[in-house]
């Protein structure tokens, strides 16, 4: 489920869009999505295109098909605008994505570096460090993401940085954990009397050996950032319309939930996909990682 969604994520523009994947002009083979032109060209003069599956722009407006529900032509429905509702859940699964990977993976990084810190060097580096751990903790994350929203404009970019600025302290706290029971041991005291540096000691010995829980977390992170973003978009502060996001689309389904039922149940859906494989995937990860649990 995982793999098919990242598939939809990465090839989004070859399987929801106006714009032929290949077309034949005067003789001429043209490729407007791989090389990513299209201004000035008549596409109506091809004599031969392959366009993808779901041929409609998530930006094209036509308001001749506003709140148009599924049938044939548009699978999912179209939206006030009359935008095809399944292009934009496709292109909303690109948004989705992104910003759950880039905000879990800086959030990853930057635990995983104070918790080797912590976990490594102890004493008075663990302890400034753990209470900023805890300082952070202290407030709710949605409300300290909204506080943050309420002083930089909420675009794509700045939610991917507040999620991750915000979602850190749950991985740091499990490496310094691994980190602490790694350093004590008697290879990492030996590395440390035969002279080795510190910063050795961490890459080779201390963090791939404190790295697995991490690892599962950040997966779990990831459909909890899915959740994040799609909650903000949904309270306007997200994902800004025209961009198509499942949480900006939620927005309008609640809009017109008496009489556009489409708009609310299929993002509902991708939503809870998405969260559900990445659970999956993440209680899977840590049963593979887990050194107590044996297959005979």
């Amino acid at each position: 489920m995982v793999i098919f969604v990242v598939f939809i994520a990465v090839f989004a523009d070859f399987i929801a869009n106006d714009k032929p994947i290949f077309c034949v002009i005067d003789g001429r083979p043209i490729f407007p999505l791989f090389l990513g032109y299209s201004e000035g060209i008549d596409f109506s003069l091809a004599v031969f295109k392959i366009m993808p599956p779901i041929p409609y722009n998530p930006y094209t407006i036509n308001l001749d098909k506003k709140l148009l529900p599924p049938s044939r032509e548009h699978i999912l429905g179209t939206d006030d605008l009359g935008r095809d509702v399944f292009s934009r859940i496709i292109h909303g699964t690109r948004v989705s994505i992104s910003v759950g990977v880039v905000a879990v993976g800086t959030a990853f990084v930057i635990g995983t570096f104070l918790g080797l810190l912590a976990g490594y060097y102890k004493g008075i580096v663990d302890s400034i460090i753990m209470r900023i751990v805890e300082v952070f903790m202290t407030f709710p994350t949605l409300f300290l993401i909204l506080t943050i929203l309420a002083f930089v404009p909420p675009n794509i970019y700045n939610i991917m940085f507040v999620i991750g600025l915000t979602g850190w302290t749950g991985v740091a706290r499990l490496v310094r954990g691994e980190a602490l029971k790694v350093s004590s041991l008697d290879f990492v005291k030996i590395s440390k009397v035969t002279g080795s540096s510190d910063f050795y000691i961490i890459t080779r010995h201390v963090l791939p050996n404190a790295i697995n829980p991490a690892i599962v977390s950040l997966v779990f992170g990831v459909a909890g950032a899915v959740l994040v973003e799609s909650s903000l978009s949904f309270l306007g502060l997200g994902v800004q319309p025209p961009t198509p996001s499942w949480g900006n689309i939620l927005l309008l389904g609640s809009q017109y939930i008496d009489y556009a039922w489409w708009l609310a149940v299929f993002p509902g859906i991708a939503i809870f996909l998405v969260v559900v494989g990445l659970n999956l995937l993440g209680e899977a990860l840590r049963d593979a990682m887990d050194p107590r649990v044996y297959v005979e």
